[in-house]
């Protein structure tokens, strides 16, 4: 129930917190997408009720922390509403106006995205979310992180990501790189003394080639899989300080289409 999740989320101690919402296959029929993006704000009516009885009858427990001196106990958590609404942008504006209604949200959630959709449909709905929510508050866009689709969300108004993306695919021996994503246990890499990516900076590209990693995923040993990982994770982290850069330069438009145009130069393989 709505309750028992912000119960779970009050135990963890977490900072931002999600509503309680109902997620629908993105090819999902306007009135399946209606049924979902209702029952999500009525639970989320629910959420909110039950986060501020918890706020003034179960104060967290952290230790003191810099920001939150001893004497003045962080006790409040950031509930980010999850604005649902499939691909139909009539339903994605009717559920932030009414989200927007309910309550002074400090960020907003876009969810039901990167379920199935095609990505101009994705895109499109960032962009219907974009002009129906507040510049002033953070869009966290939930479960997507291939580079190309953070880039193109990162251009449509998006700051917060997460996603099993990036360690998934290197377990399965997928490497995110800037001249587009590689297969490591293809037979051309068994003796590539290249790095993964000759521009990352991160510890399997500084201390192993492409042939060794690839031996390793032959090989059946767990490095590989760990040092896929970390390299994607580091790749995604290091994407989304360019992308910082690029808009504190005032050049967004032309640092994304540039990195896009080389990304996509080569076409993603099936792993």
């Amino acid at each position: 129930t709505p309750e028992i999740v912000m119960q779970i989320e009050r135990n963890l101690g977490a900072d931002v917190i999600m509503q309680f919402d109902h997620v629908i296959p993105g090819q999902s029929d306007e009135a399946s997408a209606r049924d979902a993006s209702e029952r999500s704000i009525r639970w989320l009516a629910r959420c909110l009720a039950e986060l501020q009885r918890l706020e003034t009858t179960q104060p967290l427990e952290d230790p003191p922390r810099e920001e939150f001196p001893a004497d003045n106990p962080r006790n409040h958590q950031a509930l980010f509403p999850i604005l649902q609404g499939g691909i139909h942008p009539h339903l994605r504006r009717e559920a932030a106006d009414a989200i927007r209604s309910m309550h002074d949200w400090p960020g907003f959630g876009i969810g039901g995205l990167s379920v199935g959709e095609e990505k101009d449909a994705m895109y499109e709905m960032i962009e219907v979310v974009d002009d129906a929510l507040p510049k002033t508050h953070p869009r966290y866009l939930m479960g997507v992180g291939f580079p190309e689709d953070l880039i193109e969300a990162i251009r449509r108004g998006v700051d917060l990501f997460d996603c099993v993306a990036p360690t998934r695919m290197g377990r399965n021996g997928a490497a995110f790189t800037r001249e587009g994503r590689l297969n490591i246990k293809r037979t051309e890499y068994r003796t590539d003394p290249r790095p993964l990516d000759p521009e990352c900076d991160c510890a399997a590209c500084t201390r192993f080639s492409r042939a060794y990693i690839r031996h390793l995923f032959v090989s059946d040993e767990i490095l590989g899989l760990r040092l896929l990982s970390l390299h994607n994770v580091h790749f995604l982290l290091s994407l989304a300080r360019d992308a910082r850069q690029s808009i504190k330069n005032g050049d967004l438009d032309s640092w994304s289409r540039d990195w896009l145009a080389r990304y996509r130069t080569a076409s993603p393989l099936a792993v």
